[in-house]
Formats: structure tokens, sequence, C-alpha cells
């Protein structure tokens, strides 16, 4: 009779998160030699969930959020998301893993004065096509924005910015979300409007992981993470709990 080997029980938990890292370092030259960004980083992140990163300026938010989308590679460890070693992958297949899986939101809005509303969001199209045209304008419509799309975006208020943007890295119907200060130039009513999206991008199945410093975004019982130095602190390991 042949024996079934069952696979590893931590191995298959990484390959259904959206989200493992081991042991994650990433460092930077400097005149003093280099900077520890991150150091020793252990992380896991549920497939749905909706997490927050906080820490002071220079605790190493953004660089987490960029290994875990694929803008840089680790130092040092493992960085697995949606089932991929992007530690591993090359500049081009992290690329390619980008497009198709996740979406990116910043705070400074990342829009080409140029164009307008609708062709910005269609920058994330790989062809320009009928059907990628009528996604990115279900979209705006989705977003209030139906009134705006031939607009440039020196025409747009800083929170229809947003919405663009968000727009665009929702046009590849990604699986994970980055928000970096999605809300840090907003007023209060169109920080609402963001965050309010985020949440039925969550609700819907995606993952958000979202850096912010604006109390504003804060929800009880979302899960929240806070880096310290480039470290994470023990507390907040594996404990869901409002800031």
């Amino acid at each position: 009779m042949s024996v079934v080997q069952q696979p590893d029980s931590s191995e298959a938990r990484v390959a259904a998160s959206a989200v493992t890292l081991r042991g994650v370092g990433k460092t930077y030259p400097s005149s003093k030699g280099r900077v520890d960004a991150l150091d020793g980083i252990d992380l896991e992140i549920a497939r749905g969930e909706f997490v927050e990163v906080r820490g002071p300026s220079g605790a190493g938010k953004s660089t987490l959020l960029a290994l875990i989308g694929g803008l840089a590679k680790p130092t040092r460890g493992e960085v697995v998301v949606l089932g991929q070693p992007l530690d591993r992958l090359s500049a081009s297949q992290r690329a390619t893993f980008r497009r198709e899986h996740v979406g990116f939101v910043f705070q400074l809005f990342h829009l080409l004065p140029y164009l307008n509303v609708c062709d910005n969001v269609l920058l994330a199209a790989a062809r320009r096509t009928a059907e990628a045209k009528e996604r990115a304008e279900t979209l705006l419509r989705d977003l209030g924005l139906a009134d705006r799309m031939t607009h440039r975006p020196g025409q747009l208020s800083a929170g229809e910015r947003q919405r663009v943007a968000l727009a665009r890295a929702l046009f590849h119907d990604p699986e994970l979300l980055l928000a970096d200060e999605p809300t840090g130039n907003l007023d209060a009513e169109n920080a609402a409007v963001v965050m309010e999206h985020l949440e039925r991008f969550q609700q819907a199945g995606g993952t958000v992981i979202l850096v912010t410093h604006d109390d504003r975004a804060a929800r009880a019982g979302r899960r929240v993470i806070r880096l310290v130095g480039g470290r994470l602190e023990p507390s907040d390991r594996n404990v869901a709990s409002p800031e």
C-alpha cells in the first residue's frame, strides 16, 4: 500500500497566506557605512486581512511595503506573497507579478498632469482597448468621478485625485492592495471615502496593508502592526487589536 506524504504544515500555511516574511532585512548604503531599514522581520498576513502598519518616521514602514509589493528585494530573508517567493524573482518577474496581483495607492497620487483622468487610469492597462476603457470608466463611476473623466489632475481636488489613483490601483482586480498614507493629504470627508473603498475591497475578499499615521483611518478590531527602528514590536507580532 502506498503512503501519501502530507505537505509540511508550515509550507502549506505559507502557501495559504497572503504575505509571509521570514528573517527579512533590508540594508541601504549610507555615509556611515550602512543603514538597516528593516532587521529580522517575521510576519504572516492572512488572505482577506486588513492590516494597519504604524510607527514613527524612519521606522521602515514604506520599506516593508516596497518589499511586499516587489518594488525592492530584501538584503536577507524570505518574502513570499500570494505563494510567490519574491526574493527569488528577477526584476522583470517581480514587475509582472505586481502588474497581475498587486495594487498601489500612495500619498502623493503619482498622476501624470498632461493626461486626463480616464487616461491616467488606463496607464495600468497592458493595451488600450475598448474593454480596458470600459473598465476604467466603470471604476471611475463607482468612485464618484463620472463627471471628471475628461478633466486633468490639476483640475481636481486632492480627494478626487486620490480616487483616480485608487481606480488605477484597482484596474487589474488585484488580490493585494498596498496603501502608503493614502489619507495623509485629504480632508476628513475625502479620507472617509477612500477608507470606505479600501474596506469594500477587503469585504470582497482582497487583502489590504495600510501604512498610516492618520487616526481617522483607525478602526476597532483591525489588526495593527507597529514598527520601531526597523523591527516589529514583539507584542504586535500576532495580535489583532485597534490602535
